[in-house]
């Protein structure tokens, strides 16, 4: 039996739908103005160059991961596109949602966030479960590491670690 199939539909095509939903999360967050919502609104300090080259490099690498984990049954791609896409996508959505109530302000990628993020982590996420592709433990252990490199990233690129 195929582990990467859920309901009848592959789950190694059901992935692709990742960068596609960040290509448009980018582009809304670009138009909202996000490097002057990050600096005007965080506190941070973030500029369109750096906005560019941090979302270029993450969509690469999301797609590279995408590309493995499609192309093979190894357990590692599956692990490893569940923590960086969940950085990237769910936990990444929370934050616009959270940050959006906290500043009772707009935080450019909500939209995207709410409308296509987070159903699409719940969809893919519960498809990785059912598909046995990774264990519980592991699933459990992907969003963590997600999570964690979300607040990396967050720290280094919008806050360079300041403290």
């Amino acid at each position: 039996m195929n582990s990467f199939k859920f309901w009848g539909q592959p789950l190694r095509r059901l992935i692709w739908i990742m960068p596609a939903a960040f290509v448009l999360h980018i582009v809304e967050e670009y138009r909202g103005g996000f490097p002057a919502w990050v600096t005007h609104v965080l506190g941070g300090s973030f500029n369109d160059i750096a906005f560019a080259f941090n979302n270029a490099a993450f969509l690469a690498i999301m797609v590279g991961l995408v590309v493995w984990a499609s192309k093979s049954e190894s357990r590692l791609a599956a692990f490893l596109l569940i923590a960086w896409s969940s950085g990237n996508i769910f936990w990444d959505a929370l934050f616009h949602v959270l940050t959006t109530a906290w500043f009772n302000r707009y935080s450019p990628g909500l939209i995207t966030s709410s409308v296509l993020y987070l159903p699409i982590s719940l969809v893919i996420g519960t498809a990785f479960l059912q598909s046995r592709t990774v264990s519980v433990k592991a699933f459990l252990g992907a969003l963590v590491s997600g999570l964690c490199l979300l607040v990396l990233v967050i720290w280094y690129g919008l806050f360079h670690f300041a403290v």
